[in-house]
Order: C-alpha cells, then structure tokens, then sequence
C-alpha cells in the first residue's frame, strides 16, 4: 500500500493525507469542479478531477473514483466521512475492482446501514435495547397497537435513516397517524426505503458513543467514549472526551457492549458504536457508524493513538498493536464544529467569502479545517469550515482553552457557529455537565447571541462610564462610542 486514494474533500482528505505522509504513503486527491483550487488538491501527491461540482456527479460517482485509482496506481481508497463511507455497493465495486477499501467489509457495512438488522445482530449477544418494535412496520392499525403497548410517548424511525430524517415524536395515539404517514414519507424521500420502526421515547437523554477498532486477527477492541449530546436539528455540534457524567463501571460495561456490537458483524477498522443514554445513567444501543466519525481528534487526544493510523495498518492486515488494558484516558478534549451558519437564523446556512480567516494557536489549540483566506464555501456541500478542537490536563482547562480559541479565531465575511460555541461553553448547564440533547431547544434561541452580545457592550459602556466619571470626565458619548466599537470588532470572532 504504498498510494492511497482520498475519496473525500476538505479538512477530512487533508487530515487523511497527512497521516499517510508520516507513514511514507503517497496520496491521491479526486476534485470537482468547486475544488479545483481547493487545499486538500494542492497538498497531496497527484489529483484526478472527476466532475462536475455536484456531488452526484464527482465525490459519489463510486465509477469515477476507482477509475481514478487505476489511472494513478493507487492500491487503496480511504473514503473519509460521508459521500461514499457508508455505501456497501461503493465497498463491493473496490473489492471486485481488486482494490482496498480502508474500512469495514460491505457485509458488515450492510448490516449495520439498517437500523433493524443492526439490532437483529446486537441482540445476539444481550446488548440493552430501547423498548420497542424488532422489525419494520407499514400498516398503521398494527403500528399503533404497538405503539399502545410499548407506551408514550414513543418514537417513529425510519430503518434506513439518519440526522433526523424519518423521525417523529409522537405523545399520544390521537397523533399517531398523522405522524406516522409524516415519517413513512419523509423516510422514503430521504432514502429511498419507507420502511419506520417504533420505540420508546426516552425524554431526556444524553448520546454518547463508544470508538472501536477491529483487525482481520479478530482482536476488537475500544477507545472508550464521547458524549454528542449538544446537537442541532438532531446532528452534533459540540463533542468531548470523556464523558462528565460516565462512572468507570458504566464505560466498562459500555465499552464492552460496543465491543459484541462489532464483533456481531465480524468488524474491521474504525467504527462507533452510538448509545442513548436516560437520566438514571440506563444506556441502549442506537446505531452502528461504520466509519471515521467527524468527532474523532477528541479520541486521539485523550487516548494518543493517531485513527487514521490505525486504519491503514488494519487495511494493509496488521494486528492491532496494543491491548485494552494498555489504553487509559489522559485529560479532556472538546470539539466545536464551526459552520458556515447562522445560529440565531436557525442555524441556516450562510455561504460565502472567508474575508478573513486567521485561526487560533498556542497550547492545547486543534484546528483541523480545509480552507485558508479568500476562498469561498461552496454551496454544494456541508458548510462545515474546520472542527476547533481543545485539550486540557481536566474539563475546565478544555472550557477555559476553547473559549480563549473561540475568541482567537477570526472570521469575516460569513456567519459561524463560533459565537455558538462561546454560548455553550459559557452555559451553566454545560459548564456543570447537566445537559442533554435538548440543549438547544432548551436554552438557546433567536437572538440569544445578539442579546448576549448586547448586555456584554452595555456592561462594557458603563465600566468605561464609571471609570472616565471617576476623573471628572464628560462620559455619555465616550462610552458609547467605546461600547459601540467593542462590540463592532467583537462581531469579527
């Protein structure tokens, strides 16, 4: 394995290529027309367009792809997150094609997709489900009848689905129907399979996922745990490892929970095993993420083993290098994802020009980004700019460090979800690891930043009043102005 193709974009292909160059691997890059300039083309070895700008046309046509390997000699495809990660037919192309796909078998991936035959497998080794239905459902006296006995409020899931799509919370049988039809179809338009399943509602939860690796060898083993839980329109925002709220006897038995899970499909490589977790701490099996997740730099931090890394090794049918009882959690970390949105506009996405972009530095500061200055995010794909990662020797050396990154970071032009993330981590609920994945919805909402913004200047003009009228200045239109230029330039983190 000596290239490797990157079949993705942005701060994933760059973070790819840059493992593999410490490894000695050269690295090939697939472009679309959006990404012809973009940083990940001009950092790896050799770069192949394959399309048109969007997706379907380029990052998804799994043809176009492995044509590509074939042109440049590239033995092996890392397909990062996203576009094709998942696709089991995409896995089965790459094998038939005689080449490696830096991820799990297509058998495994197949299974794993569903989120039915996903539990069908879990089940075979007694791990906690959510009550609920085994298989899927169509007809809608029968659902509700499940519905009844199960309990509400319960809630509607599309089998195939994922980010919220083909999902319904329903509080009562006079609801179910409506809601019901609401799933079946949106499911079908997301995914192309109707198919929904029933389970309990669990109201206050926390989502927290366990990061495993499996080799050919049969070792599987766990990287313990993140907690996902602050998300918005169901999809992470803010990630950190470890946990606030895990005891060492609950992450032993989560860990190895997530460890069947894996072994249930014969797993290989990276992948997340994804739990929701009640307030009594009772945990259930949610999903099986057969991939890199976006969150993984905090693992990397707390645990000091590079995933990309291991990924290829396992790829090339190396053991895994190091037992269990050899891993330990050192530290915390935090992730914030910053997009391109607008989070008092519903976080609306926010596309343009990166006017300025000058990132933060100094100790425990992660930037894992995919744009620089000048450039512009394209309207083709997701807004994510960079994940800001912090890490500290405790929790509050990770909060102290990501807000003094949040205040570092600068950008014009667009809209971020940084000042977002100077909420959260400023947010009592947060700061005391007494939150859920209602977070949002709980706490924050339209104009909480510009508010927040607007007491902050006001606090500032009356400090800088008391302080000029302290020496018998005229004050009123100084302070002011000093107010109104403080929170002018503050605007521009």
């Amino acid at each position: 394995m000596q290239k490797i193709l990157v079949a993705n974009r942005g701060e994933i292909a760059l973070r790819v290529m840059r493992s593999a160059r410490e490894m000695g691997i050269k690295t090939v890059a697939v472009y679309s027309d959006a990404d012809r300039d973009a940083l990940h083309v001009r950092y790896a070895d050799e770069a192949v367009h394959i399309g048109e700008s969007p997706s379907a046309k380029s990052y998804l046509a799994g043809e176009k792809i492995i044509a590509a390997c074939k042109q440049t000699g590239a033995r092996a495809i890392h397909p990062g997150y996203g576009f094709l990660s998942e696709n089991a037919a995409f896995a089965r192309m790459v094998r038939e094609a005689g080449l490696i796909l830096i991820g799990p078998s297509p058998e495994a991936m197949e299974i794993m997709g569903n989120k039915l035959s996903a539990k069908a497998a879990a089940l075979k080794y007694d791990i906690p489900m959510v009550p609920g239905t085994e298989e899927a459902i169509t007809d809608i006296e029968e659902a509700k009848r499940r519905a009844v006995e199960v309990g509400f409020p319960i809630l509607i899931k599309a089998a195939a689905g994922g980010g919220g799509k083909g999902m319904r919370i329903v509080d009562a049988a006079a609801d179910f129907e409506e809601q019901m039809a609401l799933a079946v179809s949106e499911a079908t338009s997301a995914f192309g399979d109707g198919s929904v399943f029933i389970e309990r509602y669990v109201s206050s939860p926390r989502h927290i996922e366990i990061q495993v690796l499996g080799d050919t060898h049969g070792n599987i083993l766990h990287l313990f745990e993140r907690d996902c839980s602050v998300q918005r329109r169901h999809q992470k925002v803010i990630e950190e490892a470890p946990s606030s709220v895990l005891t060492p006897e609950i992450r032993r038995q989560m860990g190895k929970c997530a460890v069947d899970v894996a072994r249930s499909v014969n797993y290989t490589g990276a992948g997340t095993v994804e739990f929701i977790m009640d307030e009594q701490l009772n945990f259930y099996f949610l999903e099986m993420n057969t991939r890199l997740q976006v969150e993984h730099p905090v693992t990397e931090l707390i645990t000091g083993i590079d995933l990309v890394k291991e990924q290829i090794r396992i790829a090339r049918g190396e053991a895994i290098s190091f037992k269990q009882e050899d891993l330990e959690i050192n530290g915390h970390a935090i992730e914030l994802r910053v997009y391109a949105e607008d989070p008092d506009n519903n976080f609306l996405p926010d596309i343009g020009t990166l006017q300025t972009y000058v990132t933060p530095k100094g100790p425990g500061v992660r930037v894992d980004d995919g744009f620089e200055q000048g450039m512009e995010i394209p309207i083709y794909y997701d807004p994510m700019i960079a994940k800001l990662i912090t890490y500290g020797k405790d929790r509050d050396e990770a909060i102290e460090r990501m807000l003094r990154a949040i205040d570092e970071y600068n950008i014009t032009g667009i809209t971020t979800t940084l000042g977002f993330g100077k909420f959260v981590m400023q947010h009592p609920a947060f700061t005391s690891g007494n939150f859920d994945t209602h977070f949002v919805k709980k706490y924050f909402t339209p104009g909480s930043l510009q508010n927040s913004t607007d007491d902050e200047a006001m606090i500032a003009a009356l400090v800088m009043e008391r302080l000029l009228s302290e020496k018998k200045v005229q004050t009123i239109d100084v302070a002011e102005a000093v107010a109104g230029n403080w929170l002018k330039n503050r605007k521009e983190f």
